[in-house]
């Protein structure tokens, strides 16, 4: 699997030997031979029926089994593979905005790390010791981290996102929600495709996935996807890489299906991903050193100047084992078994200019596994389901940090580890009390145990060719912090009346947690080893939330329209926030700052007016206010007057936007008998957000005075809010397709246009703010310029 090209050159290769030796009448059986069973030929994918103005009717799994979306007590949008397929879906970031309130940044600097928001909750820090507030589960398990989970999604045939705490049936860190994402399972019937793409920037992306016929017991599927893309950023020659924000990644699938015996059966996913390619480029935007005041640009750049490695590779495995057991007509036993592993490399340039100032390194190798085993069933007006769930993980980084301060360059050794060990029962029942009144109720009890091993030194480098001297440690070699033990009981109860089989409401209280930790980061050179200790001891507490919800989800006119509500109030307690301290080495920590409220209201609906037209949007509206937000203030002349205060009312809610919205349109314009001609439209628009959870009020700002009662004066000693924000923005991406091309027999052929951003938006999507400690030196990520292409699609 070293090169996933010679998969698809294979896959090619079979899907040429198809065409050719496909015979045009079954010949007849030589005399004396046993006749074999002919494999049945699997008809090609059809093009949309053009026509209909009735929509499909949407199953999903959200809670666990099987289930009309209308029925479902949650707020959960769902994705078909034809959505998947023309709305061009390949990673994890390319779902930004998919359903109501869902934001997908990548990490600043990096194209392997996701950082997800729903309703408000969200993760900023990438270090594998803090845990994401978004659970990924794929093919039915979970992504342990965010470093590596941007990765190639290899033949997807669904996608659900569930939003508010999913604590009862998914477990820890679902607190905002959960994002499913459903590999194609397969047929048992030889069919396959293969594509090829070409786009600007000399952009080649490869696909080809593959049915075998039915094997003795098993169906397998095979799938494999490969990119190459040249950089939009270049370089100058004494830099030391050619190019910045290219593609160089590969994917591949294996799906199994396999009858072990009747009624038990296995199935079976693996998946497969290598990155390895230039980081995004950190453009600098803000600095007061005078020194870097030529290279400061606030629009996207299209060249880069710098002087320390730029890197990024991802390389990982993962396994999905689901053992099903229809024991009896009221019994179904699973068996849901995990293991994934991650290596990942990042080299950055962290301050985007050829001058020393900073440059780092992470090194992670990332193991987990999980084993789930599942009960559900029905009993009359019962519906049920319970379990027990394990889970593990270790993880080691491996972080070097060069920084240079005054003049004075510093080299830190930083390296931090972190085990996990996690156990749960869960359980729920739906009774249905009355005919059109159905009441949910269920919890999860988790216990977990976390600790952190932690590495931590530095030296001031001599000017070259003198020795560098040893490292001074203060936290030396084979300190592990002392474990912690964290525990929680999430429950929830629902209520739902169904008016018709078309107009459903419900109520629903739910709770969930986020993991706590220990901040493997934290680094202070001026402080003793034992206060460098004592902070690394002290662990980082969960977050919680309770959250209300009232929903309605509905299909109007005559099956032509659905529409689906959700109001809610999410309050939050133990918030964690990721402060950015960049003091000595450039490093953040968490803290539990206090308590939040957000409220809120989304919207869906999707519309089929004509035939051949359909229509779908989203629209999320979000209200967050910190409750309370305790954080050290500095105030007075030269912030000489320091303190812990309440500064709810002085700091940013980071990633959640106001307002944010999607329109799709997808149009059948033309019904030949060379194809169908169907063009999509797809606009996302995100209000402006804060990145970092800093101060909002600005110097000079004429309502501060220095008073104990007044707002008090801008913190010269923290970073600001303001200086970070990203802008409003809106992207259009566009698709124009001849689909269900007849190449003769089953086979059929698709063409396509297709352009991402074509109005060249540009627009700052993350920032990494170092404060003043650094000069104010602030960079950042912009949105990729546009791009357009051409794919070809062959299936069989």
């Amino acid at each position: 699997m070293k090169n996933v090209r010679l998969g698809l050159g294979v896959l090619w290769l079979l899907s040429g030997i198809a065409m050719a030796q496909e015979p045009e009448t079954e010949p007849a059986p030589v005399e004396g031979e046993i006749p074999t069973i002919p494999v049945e030929a699997a008809p090609a994918e059809p093009a949309p029926a053009s026509g209909s103005v009735v929509l499909d009717a949407i199953e999903v799994t959200a809670q666990r089994r099987k289930e009309r979306l209308v029925d479902v007590p949650i707020a959960v949008t769902a994705m078909t593979q034809d959505q998947i397929e023309s709305r061009r879906i390949d990673r994890l970031d390319d779902l930004n905005s998919l359903a109501p309130g869902l934001q997908i940044s990548r990490s600043p600097a990096n194209t392997t790390i996701s950082q997800l928001a729903i309703r408000g909750s969200s993760q900023i820090n990438p270090a594998i010791y803090w845990d994401p507030a978004v659970g990924v589960y794929l093919d039915g398990v979970y992504i342990g981290k965010g470093q590596g989970s941007i990765f190639n999604v290899v033949d997807l045939s669904g996608i659900e996102v569930l939003r508010g705490p999913q604590g009862t049936l998914y477990g820890r860190n679902t607190i905002a929600g959960t994002v499913n994402l459903i590999s194609r399972a397969p047929t048992g019937i030889f069919s396959g495709r293969a594509g090829v793409e070409y786009g600007n920037y000399n952009n080649w992306v490869y696909r080809a996935s593959m049915d075998l016929p039915r094997l003795a017991i098993a169906d397998i599927t095979l799938s494999a996807r490969s990119e190459r893309r040249d950089p939009w950023i270049e370089t100058t020659p004494t830099s030391p890489v050619d190019g910045m924000n290219d593609r160089k990644n590969e994917g591949a699938h294996l799906g199994a299906v396999i009858d072990i015996a009747d009624r038990v059966q296995a199935l079976y996913h693996l998946d497969w991903s290598d990155t390895d390619q230039t980081n995004q480029f950190l453009q600098l935007v803000r600095s007061d050193d005078p020194n870097l005041q030529d290279y400061i640009t606030t629009t996207r750049r299209a060249t880069a100047d710098i002087n320390a490695p730029s890197a990024e590779t991802s390389r990982l495995l993962g396994h999905s084992l689901v053992l099903s057991w229809d024991a009896a007509e009221w019994l179904t036993v699973k068996s849901i078994s995990g293991q994934r592993d991650v290596k990942w490399v990042d080299k950055l340039d962290l301050d985007g200019s050829p001058r020393d100032v900073a440059h780092s390194e992470r090194h992670t190798d990332y193991s987990q596994f999980s084993q789930d085993f599942n009960f559900s069933g029905n009993v009359g007006d019962w519906k049920y389901t319970a379990g027990a769930y394990y889970f593990k993980d270790d993880g080691y980084t491996v972080n070097p940090i060069y920084v240079e301060l005054s003049g004075a360059p510093l080299d830190f050794d930083s390296r931090y580890g972190t085990h996990t060990r996690a156990l749960a029962g869960y359980g729920q029942v739906d009774w249905t009390a009355l005919e059109r009144l159905t009441l949910s109720a269920g919890a999860r009890y988790t216990s977990e145990k976390k600790d952190l091993d932690r590495v931590y030194g530095y030296r001031a480098l001599p000017p070259d060719p003198a020795p560098a001297p040893p490292y001074t440690y203060v936290m030396p070699e084979g300190y592990k912090a002392p474990g912690k033990t964290f525990t929680d009981t999430s429950p929830t109860v629902a209520a739902a009346w169904r008016f018709s089989d078309s107009l459903n409401t419900y109520v629903r209280y739910a709770e969930g947690f986020k993991s706590g930790g220990f901040n493997g980061e934290y680094s202070n050179i001026q402080g003793s080893e034992e206060s460098n200790k004592q902070e690394t001891n002290t662990p980082f507490l969960p977050e919680k939330q309770k959250s209300v919800e009232l929903g309605l989800k509905s299909t109007l006119w005559d099956n032509r329209a659905q529409l689906n509500v959700a109001a809610f109030q999410n309050k939050l307690d133990n918030l964690q926030v990721s402060i950015f301290t960049a003091s000595g080495a450039a490093a953040s920590v968490i803290r539990n700052a206090g308590k939040a409220t957000v409220r809120g209201l989304e919207v869906e609906a999707v519309l089929a007016p004509f035939a051949g037209t359909r229509l779908s949007a989203n629209y999320a509206w979000l209200d967050p206010v910190y409750d309370t937000f305790v954080d050290s203030v500095c105030t007075g002349p030269n912030s000489t007057n320091c303190g812990e205060e309440n500064v709810a009312n002085n700091r940013a809610f980071v990633h959640a936007p106001k307002g944010s919205w999607n329109l799709v349109l997808d149009q059948e314009i033309w019904n030949t008998r060379w194809g169908l001609l169907r063009a999509t439209l797809d606009y996302v628009w995100t209000d402006r957000f804060f990145t970092y959870p800093y101060q909002l009020t600005v110097a000079g700002d004429p309502n501060c005075v220095d008073s104990p009662t007044a707002r008090p004066c801008y913190d010269d000693t923290k970073q600001s809010a303001p200086n970070t924000d990203v802008s409003a923005y809106g992207l259009l991406n566009a698709r124009l397709a001849l689909t269900g091309i007849p190449l003769g027999g089953a086979r059929l052929g698709e063409i396509a246009l297709w352009g991402r951003n074509v109005m060249d938006e540009d627009a700052a999507t993350n920032y990494i703010d170092f404060g003043p400690g650094f000069d104010n030196l602030t960079i950042a990520n912009f949105v990729e310029p546009a791009a357009f292409g051409i794919s070809a699609l062959f299936r069989w």
